[in-house]
């Protein structure tokens, strides 16, 4: 019997009234007439329940779900997903805030000296492109086999074969049968992903879209609408390789639901990570302009999420875009993405937490530990707790490269995107392939498989070529 993932009625009212409490909705009549006609809670960690509902509640969950999108939330001031009252929270001068909290920007790269009173903003260079490609990639890949296994199965699998704290790809040579037991590895990514398996990149959501967005500048430059993501998507994305909010809105947009009601309409996701992993590109092409990133950022989220979920796409796409630069150290780059978030919101408050707490602690484990406990209530794939996970990684790896992907990934949560993100600034921050372990970016080989357009089998050197043509120049 098929159980598609992510869409089913049934599934998607349990996740609904998780999201509804979270979001400073009243959804207690909902849940009521829900738990008392039988409804079962929402899948744990998968997409799907095993088994279907009767048809009455199916119907009953469809219609509980539009009645759950449509009630008021007592956080909307705080918490808006129109840009220009998210802008409305933005410091009064940006370019002036991000000049102030750059005490350790280096002279611009052209040797050219900036206008006075002005930051330097050097290019992206070529370099520093494909080493962010590479520093995606490698950090997806080695997320990969331990994604969806709880805290405790990462660690166990890790410490078998000693390879804790984190430092290289997991393996399962060594790995006693009744861990591997306890914690199987994730089923479709284990064949690809594990040492002795590698060969090129394997395909992943967290790859697709940077390529979605880079096809994306192409044919409609920076000035696409949410509208322009929407056809793209139909055109070059596949339906069987998205996920929770992604699906939903793709979905929502073949019964002819537009934009952005696509993000609102059934969609209990709206707030997951799915718009933060498709905001690199935004950042790469926009060096030393993190407001302009963060916009395109925020049209390219709001065809799938709100409010939080957005925030962590803009939050990832300024800090890259600072990144870029070459011109701040990794924590300068982290306080320029909180600059375009609302300071109010819960994201805002569990960065800044993250980061703090990242600054004070000596054990990554510790600083694991504590944040899982704080983010207890969300969901594994939820924006709020593995944005937090990303700024505590690096923040706490000083912005190093092999230390950042394996503190993310290490963390749990949602693996393969977090080491991807923190990858990618690391990668940026490092400047140039060779900056890069040649453990990490060798088993690549220069090779990532792709559904989307003619993009399978590019190489990385090509990608950045691709996106350096895209990138504004300061």
């Amino acid at each position: 019997m098929l159980r598609l993932t992510w869409v089913q009625p049934e599934d998607l009212l349990g996740h609904e009234l998780h999201q509804a409490t979270q979001d400073g909705r009243e959804p207690a009549a909902v849940a009521a007439r829900w738990h008392a006609a039988g409804g079962p809670e929402a899948p744990l960690r998968a997409g799907a329940s095993p088994s279907p509902a009767s048809p009455y509640l199916r119907v009953l969950a469809e219609d509980l779900l539009d009645e759950l999108t449509d009630l008021p939330s007592k956080l909307t001031d705080q918490e808006p997903t129109d840009l220009a009252k998210i802008k409305a929270h933005w410091p009064t001068d940006i370019a002036a805030g991000l000049r102030a909290a750059r005490p350790c920007a280096r002279p611009a790269e052209s040797g050219t000296p900036p206008a006075p009173g002005r930051a330097p903003t050097p290019p992206a260079t070529r370099a520093r492109l494909e080493a962010a490609w590479l520093g995606r990639a490698a950090g997806c890949l080695l997320g990969k086999p331990v994604e969806k296994l709880p805290l405790q199965g990462i660690r166990a699998l890790a410490r078998a074969t000693g390879n804790w704290p984190l430092h290289t790809w997991f393996t399962e040579r060594g790995v006693p049968d009744n861990v591997k037991t306890t914690y199987p590895w994730n089923k479709r990514s284990a064949l690809t992903s594990l040492a002795e398996n590698i060969d090129g990149m394997p395909e992943d959501d967290d790859l697709n879209y940077p390529l979605l967005n880079l096809l994306l500048l192409q044919r409609h430059g920076r000035d696409f609408t949410t509208m322009d993501v929407a056809r793209l998507w139909l055109d070059e994305l596949p339906a069987g390789r998205t996920f929770t909010a992604e699906r939903i809105a793709y979905r929502n947009l073949l019964t002819g639901i537009e934009p952005p009601r696509t993000a609102r309409l059934r969609n209990p996701f709206r707030e997951w990570i799915g718009a933060l992993i498709r905001a690199d590109v935004h950042g790469w092409t926009n060096p030393g302009d993190p407001a302009a990133a963060a916009a395109q950022a925020h049209r390219d989220a709001t065809l799938t999420h709100t409010a939080n979920g957005v925030y962590a796409a803009m939050f990832t796409a300024a800090t890259i875009a600072e990144a870029a630069t070459g011109a701040s150290d990794v924590h300068a780059c982290l306080r320029t993405g909180l600059t375009v978030v609302p300071p109010g919101s819960r994201l805002a408050q569990a960065v800044r937490q993250a980061m703090g707490l990242a600054r004070t602690t000596e054990d990554f484990d510790t600083v694991v530990d504590e944040l899982h406990t704080t983010h207890h209530a969300y969901h594994w794939v939820h924006a709020i707790p593995n944005t937090a996970l990303i700024a505590a990684a690096l923040t706490h790896a000083d912005g190093d490269f092999t230390g950042s992907i394996c503190r993310a990934v290490s963390g749990g949560w949602d693996t393969d995107s977090n080491g991807a993100t923190a990858g990618s600034i690391a990668g940026l921050l490092a400047g140039r392939p060779s900056a890069l372990p040649d453990r990490w970016t060798s088993p690549l080989k220069n090779r990532l498989a792709t559904s989307i357009a003619d993009f399978n089998g590019v190489g990385f050197d090509t990608l950045a070529d691709l996106t350096q043509r895209e990138t504004r120049r300061p």
